[in-house]
């Protein structure tokens, strides 16, 4: 797999995952802070560095809509796939869900801290957890929530491979932390407003300023 280097200030990532948790962050104020690799349908709001998607009907949707042409994409080898002009391809690639692609491969880059955005794992009720629910390829919002069993394990790996990285999960208060997520050296679970405090900036929307995403 074949990156650009990372020329972004503070050596920073922020990996953005698409629960609904992610609606607190200011996609903007985020920008030009450090590298962002995004998920699936956040191309449709947000122009990430790096755009990972690996489920072949968004992986076509998003060729359909010809975003590919001028950013970069990255998805695994699938000859679903309706063009393989202007896509990159992960090789060897990892099997994985697109979250989980996005930090394994923002991991490799060396930078020393990355932020996870929107990696819930729980539903919402029981209910489908994504800020895209009752979209184009996406559940409805009263489906039943996903299994979030091999996402977490695929995080958990990561994490733990990846030592030199501190890595920081950003999450509102009295959020769902997964048990194999707790303990681990080089991971902290901090919120939104310790997210604000490190960065000084207006990086945190409060809830009743967060948009209806389309």
């Amino acid at each position: 797999m074949k990156q650009q280097q990372n020329n972004q200030p503070h050596n920073v990532a922020f990996v953005l995952g698409n629960g609904t948790s992610r609606k607190s962050l200011n996609l903007n104020e985020i920008k030009n802070r450090g590298t962002v690799y995004g998920c699936n349908a956040l191309y449709r709001e947000f122009e990430p560095d790096y755009l990972i998607a690996v489920d072949t009907k968004m992986v076509n949707e998003i060729i359909a809509s010809g975003w590919h042409k001028n950013h970069q994409v990255w998805t695994n080898p699938n000859k679903g796939i309706t063009s393989k002009s202007n896509v990159n391809f992960f090789s060897p690639h990892k099997g994985w869900s697109s979250g989980p692609t996005a930090l394994w491969m923002a991991s490799q880059q060396n930078f020393k801290e990355i932020y996870i955005f929107g990696f819930d794992y729980q539903g919402l009720e029981g209910k489908f957890n994504n800020i895209y629910a009752d979209t184009f390829n996406y559940k409805k919002s009263h489906d039943a929530a996903t299994f979030f069993g091999n996402w977490l394990s695929q995080t958990e790996k990561t994490i733990k491979e990846y030592k030199n990285i501190q890595f920081f999960r950003v999450i509102n208060p009295g959020s769902f932390i997964p048990d194999k997520l707790q303990g681990i050296p080089n991971l902290q679970h901090i919120t939104f407003e310790q997210f604000e405090q490190k960065f000084k900036g207006s990086t945190y929307i409060s809830e009743n300023l967060q948009k209806t995403t389309i």
